[in-house]
């Protein structure tokens, strides 16, 4: 690990405990050189999906642009970015149990779904662009879903 403060590549770690997600490891780090003091995150090596687009191309999946949706459909909103990040982590497991490809539907469905837990607001949004909403009915279609508590499961 480079230091931040003097590039040098020696270090030790001085401190190491999960973050609060559980899905990291923090670790406070001492440059042998400048004596610095920083902080690393490690997380397991991310399962290698490709996501099928709606017109058959297919991409790596890229943690930045769900993110940057995220960020976007909750712009203004009071939601802390830990928060984001551990609802990031959560639909990235449930992708990786589902391995290899997934359908770019399939990721904004988890999306939507996690963020209709933490804010009506940022999930009607998030839908908008996803669902790709041509007019108010679309909106109304989407709050209808929120305000109505889910049916029965089918056996």
């Amino acid at each position: 690990m480079r230091c931040p403060s003097c590039g040098g590549l020696e270090d030790r770690v001085v401190d190491s405990r999960a973050a609060e997600d559980g899905s990291t490891i923090r670790r406070r780090r001492q440059c042998e050189h400048c004596a610095t003091r920083f902080t690393t995150f490690e997380r397991i090596g991310e399962v290698s999906l490709v996501v099928v687009k709606r017109d058959g191309r297919r991409e790596p999946y890229e943690r930045a642009k769900v993110r940057s949706g995220l960020d976007s459909a909750c712009k203004g909103r009071s939601i802390d970015a830990a928060v984001l990040d551990s609802l990031l982590s959560t639909v990235e497991d449930r992708l990786a149990v589902r391995g290899g490809e997934v359908e770019s539907a399939q990721v904004g469905a988890l999306v939507l779904e996690e963020l209709r837990h933490l804010d009506g607001v940022a999930a009607v949004r998030f839908a908008s662009v996803y669902k790709g909403f041509q007019g108010p009915e679309d909106f109304e279609r989407e709050i209808q879903l929120l305000v109505e508590p889910p049916g029965p499961l089918p056996s």
